[in-house]
């Protein structure tokens, strides 16, 4: 690309953006097909009109006529939105962005490196694989400007998973929330019952469902996942680690200072199993608790719907799974309460995940898409173009630019600086254990009943010497 005749000194913002920025070549048409569900509202791939200072980025220099690839897991149609977002910037910077959104990524990124034909800039979607990418000394630090928005725009937790043994290394961009119990507004107000805020308010509703409602369960639920089942029983019990023992216990398990075993992760697991593996509390318009292994997880809360359910523990990504034509909202046909508190001591805590911007060069204009990324005016944009399901931890992220109720309310909750959050715990912890053995043992122990200590104790056994 050519340096156009004139600087601009503010770019606008508008629809149709995505002609600016070209596609990676490299992309199969296989791996660029994904497709999302969708109750809730809906939005286009438009932007909403505004405009940018472009002189933010003179402190790059003369960058017009280069080309950053970037490399990561978003693959149609969610890309889309990612590449609107970059049209501003290509029209301040004339800088080419080649987008390549790859099913392979995780499996790809190393070999890639390896073979020393690392993208620009990867999206890592754990902490984890930016320690791996690190490791091989090919990751390269982000400028001072990153840096500042950094400290700046997201909160000391956020930076600490961008950083590698003291130094910090990557920005985070989105962000998802998974403390959170969906639950029908509509239902809950013809019943008389009020969001629990304490997880004794939300056991002693349970309670009262029961009692009011000897034909339906308080709670449904699912882990099944194919070869991954399991996972969303490794979340219910991230959560309820985090919120009753707390972020240091919670910090010390997964870098296991004290082992899986450990007495406060077998009072955590009794309180998922408490609810989990309680055959008058769950599954509600599913089966009974073996039930919640076979069930697939997209269909785990589905029976809110139809009043034979009436909560379910999953993420704000699960917004996803509503059919069609179900009004997600605080009135609506479902919406979801945060995971209540446990231990006023700990207070509002969540556990989430997201990505994160690693470079593999220092070259300028690398430098200077790590830059637009770890900006508001970034978040801002990306939030308006995108889909339900995607926000971010940034600070100056306005929620009300975001199309999703749930996603406002992720926000808010990420934005509460009284807020704990931590990033799953499986996904920090090695793969034998947060994503072979933790699942295999936790499915066993919903399906076949296994008991608590001898669940913990595989676990334990799996890690690695």
């Amino acid at each position: 690309m050519s340096p156009r005749s004139r600087k601009k000194s503010t770019a606008a913002v508008a629809g149709g953006l995505g002609v600016l920025v070209a596609l990676a070549g490299c992309a199969s048409q296989e791996e660029s097909g994904v497709s999302t569900g969708g109750g809730g509202s809906t939005a286009g791939s438009e932007v909403a009109s505004s405009e940018i200072d472009c002189e933010q980025f003179e402190q790059f220099g003369d960058i017009g006529g280069s080309e950053v690839e970037i490399y990561t897991t978003i693959v149609d149609p969610e890309s889309q939105s990612f590449i609107d977002a970059f049209g501003p910037f290509t029209d301040c910077t004339d800088v080419e962005i080649n987008y390549n959104g790859s099913r392979q990524f995780e499996a790809q990124l190393p070999v890639r490196v390896d073979g020393g034909n690392a993208p620009d800039i990867a999206f890592l979607p754990q902490p984890g694989l930016l320690q791996r990418m690190v490791a091989t000394g090919q990751v390269v630090e982000p400028p001072q400007a990153v840096t500042d928005n950094v400290d700046e725009f997201w909160t000391e937790d956020w930076k600490n998973y961008g950083t590698v043994d003291g130094t910090f290394y990557a920005a985070p961009l989105g962000a998802n929330v998974k403390s959170f119990v969906w639950y029908s507004p509509t239902a809950f107000a013809e019943a008389g019952y009020e969001v629990p805020e304490t997880w004794d308010d939300m056991l002693a509703l349970t309670d009262q469902i029961v009692a009011d409602h000897p034909d339906s369960k308080p709670w449904c639920a699912g882990i099944g996942s194919g070869e991954a089942t399991g996972w969303p029983a490794t979340d219910f019990l991230e959560d309820v680690v985090l919120h009753q023992q707390g972020p240091d216990v919670y910090d010390q398990w997964v870098a296991h200072e004290i082992p899986f075993d450990d007495p406060a992760i077998a009072e955590s697991l009794a309180a998922a199993g408490g609810i989990l593996k309680n055959p008058d509390y769950v599954n509600g318009g599913l089966g009974d608790v073996r039930s919640i292994a076979s069930t697939e997880f997209q269909d785990g809360g589905l029976p809110i719907l139809d009043g034979n359910c009436w909560m379910h523990r999953q993420a704000s990504f699960y917004q996803a799974n509503w059919p069609a034509g179900t009004d997600v909202s605080e009135d609506g046909d479902v919406f979801a309460f945060p995971t209540p508190v446990i231990d006023e001591a700990v207070g509002s805590a969540i556990v989430g995940g997201g990505e994160f911007v690693a470079a593999f060069s220092d070259e300028p204009a690398v430098q200077a898409v790590q830059y637009w990324l770890s900006t508001g005016d970034w978040a801002n944009l990306k939030a308006q173009a995108s889909q339900p399901g995607w926000f971010s931890a940034n600070l100056d992220l306005d929620p009300s630019n975001l199309q999703s109720p749930i996603d406002q309310l992720a926000v808010e909750q990420l934005q509460d600086p009284e807020a704990t959050f931590r990033f799953d715990a499986s996904d920090l912890m090695p793969a034998e254990v947060g994503s072979d053995a933790e699942w295999q043992q936790l499915t066993d122990w919903i399906a076949s009943d296994q008991p608590d200590d001898v669940t913990l104790a595989n676990i334990e056994a799996a890690w690695p010497q």
